[in-house]
């Protein structure tokens, strides 16, 4: 069942990555608008609609199972991205896509879902794969989401997403009526669930939530500009082209999976995350440089440091917490990192408009600064003092 529900995340992301790098260029041709900052507010308030839709549905799954739910909701979802792609008027675009938008954040129960039916062994590979999916679900989005907009029109992107989430609705279907799978499988039982909670250190939750909020929103501001600021600098024309630069890191990622498969684990769970947000920031700085070499060159380094920077927080997140609460810890902490990026949604269009395209890069890298700095004090340090401690008392 684990390789269903992943082929379920994967179509969910590419449907939901088609228009990302083209919103200023589909906003143009489509309603003739061309303001960076309407943008940015359009990029918010999807943000905005996350950022409730998934502690809603995670608080619905403690009733109804997962797969039931999406059942319903990706068939709203599918329905309303057809009216998408009929509707003209650009007040309604802004109230269907954001309705859209709440019952398509749905599929995010998958995720926690997955690492549900699994023993806590195998979640460092399956989190790993699991973000390999989102990058190539980034990758392969962009990619259509760039013919589309090339050779045909970028309103059939809407059809496209409709497609994806009927998929979706079918493949949930499938699997609740098989008797292949048993769909309320947990690994990990209530008294090891119990134990473990009381070994759960106070407030990671907060802690998780509040560094990883700086961390996406310093990822989340270089996004919505990148294909314009790549066309500004570069000598091709071509949307496909575009993409495709957009969509490097989800290379990268691929590479970073297979190496980290070929890794022994030292089972730490600081393991990596302080020279990911370092490598992080040297990604930032060069893609800053308007050199198409160069924003490449920043391009691969930063891929490989957002991956890697995300898996180990996420793997932190999952030890940390226990199976009957995933879907609501992991809602929680979703909560913080879209905060961030409705904060970067709101401010990237002003950024753009007032300071140009290369800002958005500079202030991301002060972000991963303090990221960075964050981590040290609230869990390295705290690392540190806890292993000093049994180190005494040994």
């Amino acid at each position: 069942m684990k390789n269903s529900l992943i082929i379920m995340t994967l179509v969910a992301v590419v449907s939901d990555y088609l228009l990302h790098p083209f919103y200023p260029q589909f906003f143009e041709a489509r309603f003739g608008v061309t303001n960076p900052e309407y943008v940015g507010y359009y990029f918010a308030a999807i943000c905005f609609m996350v950022m409730i839709a998934f502690p809603f549905w995670a608080y619905v799954s403690k009733k109804v199972t997962e797969l039931n739910i999406l059942v319903y909701t990706q068939c709203i979802a599918g329905i309303l991205a057809l009216l998408c792609y009929w509707t003209t008027s650009y007040i309604d675009f802004w109230i269907i896509s954001l309705v859209m938008i709440l019952f398509k954040g749905s599929y995010l129960l998958v995720y926690p879902y997955i690492l549900k039916i699994i023993t806590k062994t195998e979640h460092p590979g399956t989190i790993g794969l699991l973000s390999v999916v989102v990058h190539l679900g980034g990758v392969l989005g962009a990619v259509i989401g760039g013919l589309t907009v090339d050779l045909i029109d970028a309103s059939y992107i809407f059809l496209i997403m409709a497609l994806g989430d009927f998929i979706q609705m079918g493949m949930s279907m499938y699997l609740l009526k098989s008797k292949k799978y048993d769909t309320s499988k947990s690994e990990e039982s209530i008294a090891d669930s119990t134990l473990h909670q009381k070994m759960i250190p106070k407030g990671f939750i907060l802690k998780i939530g509040l560094v990883t909020m700086i961390l996406y929103f310093s990822d989340f501001l270089i996004r919505p500009f990148f294909a314009s600021y790549w066309e500004q600098i570069s000598v091709f024309d071509s949307k496909l082209i575009s993409g495709t630069i957009y969509a490097i890191p989800g290379f990268v990622a691929l590479v970073a999976l297979w190496i980290n498969s070929k890794r022994k684990s030292k089972n730490s769970r600081f393991q990596g995350i302080v020279s990911a947000l370092f490598l992080g920031t040297v990604g930032l700085l060069l893609q800053g440089i308007p050199s198409e070499t160069v924003v490449i060159i920043g391009r691969v380094i930063y891929g490989w440091a957002i991956f890697q920077g995300v898996v180990r927080f996420d793997i932190l997140l999952f030890e940390l917490s226990t199976p009957s609460s995933y879907a609501v810890d992991y809602s929680k902490v979703h909560f913080f990192q879209n905060l961030g990026v409705l904060l970067s949604s709101f401010s990237v269009g002003i950024l753009v408009e007032n300071q140009g395209l290369q800002i958005p890069f500079m202030v991301a890298l002060g972000g991963f600064l303090v990221t960075l700095l964050l981590y040290y004090f609230i869990f390295r340090a705290e690392s540190i003092k806890t292993v000093s401690k049994k180190l005494i008392k040994t």
